[in-house]
């Protein structure tokens, strides 16, 4: 698919930092369908297995505004090289794991070094002005959409020919990834516009995060990513239980929703952004979903199901890049790795807490985690309009 990007003078750095987000998601989707299956081969319980899918996600909570403070610190480009580095040793820990124990440890180092998309983020920021930067994080989105388009369809299909070898060949991708990055991937910022990221402090970071601007945007980012995990950690229940769909058909469907926010992101971002501005979208945005929920709470057939999930999708992808947009703008630059790290913890938490509390409400109703969803996000919805504000053009 060939995907938009912003003005011509951007065109460079952001193919290039797509490129490499592209790569790295495309390994990182191959892997998450068949890791828990793997898992069950070392006879791991279903609980044992939602650790083993939560240890990312906890790694991250505290680990993204680390690499994001490091960035600032140190540059961009040395943090995406060791992220990738790393998920390229998390991969290769995968197809070796002699045991469950040792599969967790390596998850647990992938959630570690997963600094991928808050040093992108950042460097998005740095290579983009304020007009282009809802573009410019639609752009990312679209690379992430792409790699879990692909991933899970050749995960599947290589998982087929041998157990371990869907992770050796994401290991195979990220050495690539790697050398590619090394040779063509510059740092954005030189050294003497991070002098001042040097004299930071925590407390620092601290004051940035809650400060006005900030914490409606950081809050809503929460609701959101809660939302739409909400309804990745329960839709393949959900399918099978009301539609009777198997891995098959939840798979395809899943491609749905991840070709709408390709294309969403890739697309519709870039041009609605510098006319409409990012607080429009993300209202809009966040109507969109409260919508889809509602209307996936209220099918019974396929032909409903289907623009229920797409109003959800393109709510959700109209969202994002706008809410990284504006968090990255209220940041300021010396700041923008260290609080686009908080903002990827924030989405870990959210990712965490989301089908946990979905799957639990799958014992109410099949659907009452639509309604629910549908309910938050009317209020998100509410609450952005109050407080979320369009920064004037500088």
């Amino acid at each position: 698919m060939n995907i938009p990007l912003p003005a011509r003078s951007q065109r460079s750095p952001l193919a290039v930092i797509f490129l490499t987000v592209f790569l790295d998601l495309l390994g990182f989707g191959i892997v998450i369908p068949i890791l828990p299956l793997y898992a069950e081969t070392m006879h791991a319980s279903k609980p044992q297995i939602g650790l083993l899918l939560a240890v990312y996600s906890m790694a991250q909570l505290v680990f993204s505004p680390i690499w994001g403070r490091l960035s600032d610190r140190h540059g961009r480009r040395p943090i995406l090289l060791l992220s990738i580095l790393g998920s390229c040793g998390s991969q290769l820990g995968y197809a070796f794991a002699p045991s469950f124990a040792w599969l967790v440890v390596a998850r647990g180092f992938a959630g570690v070094c997963g600094a991928n998309v808050t040093a992108a983020q950042a460097y998005v920021a740095d290579v983009t002005d304020e007009k282009s930067r809802a573009a410019g994080m639609g752009t990312l989105g679209a690379a992430l959409g792409l790699g879990f388009v692909f991933g899970p369809a050749a995960g599947a299909f290589l998982s087929h020919r041998s157990p371990t070898l869907p992770f050796l060949v994401a290991g195979a991708l990220a050495g690539v990834n790697f050398a590619l990055a090394f040779v063509v991937l510059r740092e954005p910022r030189p050294p003497s516009e991070r002098t001042h990221a040097r004299t930071l402090t925590w407390e620092g970071l601290g004051r940035a995060v809650s400060s006005p601007k900030l914490r409606p945007l950081l809050l809503l980012y929460f609701i959101i990513t809660f939302g739409f995990a909400q309804l990745e950690g329960t839709f393949s229940l959900y399918l099978e239980e009301k539609y009777h769909y198997g891995k098959s058909e939840a798979g395809l469907l899943f491609c749905y929703i991840g070709l709408l926010i390709v294309i969403v992101q890739g697309g519709v971002v870039r041009r609605l952004a510098p006319r409409v501005g990012e607080r429009t979208l993300i209202i809009a945005g966040t109507l969109l979903m409260a919508a889809g929920f509602l209307m996936q709470w209220a099918s019974s057939t396929l032909l409903l199901l289907l623009p229920a999930i797409a109003v959800m999708s393109i709510g959700n992808a109209l969202n994002t890049p706008s809410l990284s947009s504006l968090i990255s703008r209220a940041a300021g630059g010396d700041q923008q790795g260290g609080v686009l790290g908080v903002s990827q913890a924030l989405g870990a938490l959210a990712r965490i807490a989301g089908p946990l509390l979905g799957t639990w409400q799958l014992g109410f109703d099949i659907r009452t985690p639509y309604a629910t969803g549908g309910f938050f996000m009317l209020a998100a919805c509410a609450f952005a309009a109050l407080t979320v504000r369009q920064p004037a053009p500088e």
